[in-house]
């Protein structure tokens, strides 16, 4: 895990939130650990159907378009 010093995650804190490993960040002040800065745990079953009624679909989404026979010869 990262460490940094507490007057340099202040002055730096918002791009090391923007870059924050999986593994998190340790804070220390004095050389002594003060804080544990961690990502929070994204639960991906709220996008699951979050898009229902906002998207239409037109036209067949299966097929490409383009008619094709498997049989016929080059």
């Amino acid at each position: 895990m990262q460490t940094i010093g507490a007057a340099k995650f202040k002055e730096q804190c918002l791009a090391l939130l923007d870059h924050l490993g999986p593994e998190g960040l340790v804070v220390t002040k004095h050389g002594r650990p003060v804080a544990c800065v961690l990502p929070y745990e994204r639960r991906f079953e709220s996008l699951i159907g979050s898009l229902r009624h906002k998207i239409e679909i037109r036209g067949d989404i299966v097929s490409t378009g383009v008619h094709w026979n498997a049989d016929a010869e080059p």
